[in-house]
């Protein structure tokens, strides 16, 4: 195993963090998962615990850590990534993207490693362009209640290119766009998963604004695949790079097609927008086609169907077919 390449994952006790340890042990990396817990779950590596190419330590990366051994890839995923969560403790949300980004880049250049940063689309704030490209750069917020992430990633997107301009390093930057599929928290706040839990439960499903603000939903499977492609690019690609499906849906589409799918009866509500919630997210992938040759091959019903599933089995138990809601 001397030849054996390691490759860290930041927040891999997360869900998008689970999926990329179990990407990497496929393609036989030895990985070590490192996550606070404050919003990753060890349910979500329970399954890689006992083997002996993991390792798992729960650690805060606003802290400094210092690991002995080789690190030939960093994959820096740590941060809350929904409101619900990260508007809790939003200095603390800050200081993860910059005091842990700036810790791990520091760990990079010790160890020779080349280090991916997964920023977000909402380095787009509230964008006036129906369609973000990565030359666009942004409507943001600074004083607004997702700054501390919206501000946070920018700003390490920019620490990430300091370090490449000034040292050498090799860094890599992706902006990721909405993302669903099974290991999503079931209290995370996001939509598809707020939607699918307020249908298997029967409750009203709860839509913020006119419902007609769009978003395009990536399912994990294919966000993972473009997130490894990208860190095994040449050395002078850099990014950043847009990681998404454009494929574009009203909120009201989506509940709808949940409600069909888990044959709910459940109705829709609808409540304020909640301040600086962009009205339309739809990533142009055009770069993720040429530089990663790659493109979403999970289309929303299949993705639906899985995700259902997952949830189905989570909050009802294994085999359960379909949920009798009331009113």
């Amino acid at each position: 195993m001397e030849n054996q390449q390691t490759a860290i994952v930041t927040g891999g006790a997360g869900f998008l963090g689970s999926h990329l340890c179990d990407r990497l042990l496929e393609d036989g990396f030895r990985v070590i998962c490192i996550d606070s817990l404050l919003t990753g779950s060890l349910d979500n590596i329970a399954h890689l615990v006992d083997r002996p190419d993991f390792q798992f330590i729960q650690h805060d990366i606003i802290q400094p850590l210092h690991l002995p051994g080789r690190v030939d890839r960093i994959y820096n995923l740590a941060c809350p990534a929904s409101p619900a969560k990260y508007t809790l403790d939003p200095v603390h949300t800050f200081n993860t993207s910059v005091i842990g980004g700036q810790n791990m880049l520091n760990m990079a250049l010790d160890k020779g490693a080349r280090i991916l940063q997964a920023s977000t689309s909402e380095v787009y704030g509230d964008p006036s362009v129906r369609t973000q490209s990565e030359d666009y750069r942004g409507n943001v917020n600074t004083v607004g209640p997702r700054s501390c992430y919206d501000e946070g990633k920018r700003a390490a997107e920019t620490l990430f290119h300091d370090f490449r301009q000034r040292y050498g390093l090799i860094t890599k930057i992706v902006r990721i766009f909405n993302t669903y599929g099974p290991r999503m928290s079931a209290d995370d706040g996001r939509v598809v998963s707020n939607f699918i839990v307020q249908a298997l439960r029967g409750e009203d499903i709860t839509i913020y604004g006119d419902g007609e603000q769009t978003r395009s939903f990536c399912y994990v499977e294919d966000l993972i695949r473009g997130m490894c492609r990208m860190m095994d690019t040449p050395d002078e690609i850099a990014g950043p790079v847009n990681l998404g499906n454009p494929e574009e849906y009203t909120v009201n589409e989506l509940a709808q097609m949940i409600l069909r799918k888990t044959g709910s009866s459940s109705k829709l509500t609808y409540r304020d927008r909640p301040i600086d919630d962009p009205y339309h997210r739809r990533p142009d992938i055009t770069l993720a086609r040429e530089l990663l040759n790659c493109r979403p091959r999970v289309d929303i019903s299949e993705g639906l169907d899985l995700t259902i599933a997952y949830f189905r089995d989570l909050l009802l138990g294994p085999g359960q077919l379909r949920v009798v809601a009331g009113g």
